[in-house]
């Protein structure tokens, strides 16, 4: 038999699964009788716990929101789950968010039995990250939040927006999804000055108070909002745009195409278009040699030139060519 403080945890432990839990699950579940699930029920809301219940065949008790976070009791693999989790996050791109995990790991570890924390440290002993190379953009999480409220609210947003190229615009946008893809975020929001659907980067966004009218929401421009969101972003970060015919199908091309780098479109079942973009002109040459499909660059004219560069040259390297200058 439990003590009540025990059983009080493991009560609380019950009620925060998303489920309503009948008195006599819960009875059953902490062996004793439904007087004492009633009484340990008003334990908990004498506590500060709001334990919201419902009457009729199908209620039952679940714990609402209240004023403050109740403990969180985690089993074993939950507890791992939320230990890797905040490590992660003290490498986001969402600014203050690092400090506020490192004060919560130390916390969760500060408890974690040895077992766990054994475990832990073994896993990240032998698990070697790659490190993001550079600062780049941070978010402030105040900004995320109210974006997102207008998101599940419907209203519109009024911003001042900072272009790729460093231009200042005052625009309104109604917005409808945040996509978060590495370390960058992004509004997609139907602009009602220009009739159309945009997408804005959240670190170049700069909210004004209070937020505009309410506008009814629209079906966003295709299903998998992401895939849309990658290839509005890499037909703008290059500083050149490049088409590529490649003699291969969609199907197979989009198997080694991450949609962050390009899109690609079909021609006919045995060929497709590449549309990617050039900041490195022999850097591009070199990767689009990696696809293992013949190609043939569009344009820009540059990258045609590094391709012809780049083939004489690997021509030059082969052991045919060689052995020609060799026996001249």
């Amino acid at each position: 038999m439990l003590t009540t403080s025990a059983r009080l945890l493991k009560l609380l432990s019950l009620l925060q699964t998303p489920r309503d839990w009948t008195g006599p699950e819960l009875a059953q579940r902490l062996e004793v009788s439904g007087r004492t699930i009633r009484a340990d029920i008003n334990r908990l809301r004498t506590l500060g716990y709001p334990v919201d219940a419902t009457r009729g065949a199908v209620g039952g008790y679940r714990l609402g929101a209240g004023a403050q976070l109740p403990p969180l009791l985690l089993d074993d693999e939950e507890a791992i789950a939320v230990t890797l989790g905040l490590r992660s996050a003290t490498g986001s791109a969402i600014a203050g968010i690092q400090d506020a995990s490192l004060r919560a790991l130390a916390k969760v570890e500060q408890v974690l039995p040895s077992r766990l924390r054994r475990r832990i440290a073994t896993l990240q002993a032998y698990t070697v990250p790659v490190p993001y190379y550079g600062t780049g953009p941070t978010v402030d999480p105040e900004v995320l939040v109210t974006i997102t409220a207008a998101c599940r609210d419907h209203e519109q947003l009024r911003f001042d927006y900072t272009d790729h190229d460093g231009t200042a615009t005052r625009r309104r946008a109604d917005p409808h999804r945040l996509v978060s893809w590495g370390r960058r975020w992004y509004l997609v929001a139907w602009d009602p000055d220009r009739s159309d659907w945009r997408t804005f980067r959240v670190d170049r966004i700069c909210l004004k108070i209070p937020n505009g009218p309410r506008f009814v929401e629209r079906d966003l421009p295709q299903p998998d909002i992401a895939a849309y969101v990658a290839s509005r972003v890499s037909n703008t970060t290059w500083r050149r745009p490049a088409k590529i015919t490649v003699h291969a199908s969609a199907e197979v091309v989009r198997e080694r195409i991450n949609p962050f780098i390009g899109t690609v479109e079909p021609v006919d079942e045995h060929t497709c278009t590449l549309t990617t973009g050039v900041d490195d002109p022999a850097a591009t040459a070199v990767h689009l040699g990696l696809l293992g499909h013949d190609f043939t660059v569009v344009e820009p004219p540059e990258l045609v030139e590094q391709v012809r560069q780049l083939a004489d040259r690997y021509r030059r390297a082969s052991p045919t060519c060689a052995t020609a200058r060799d026996t001249a």
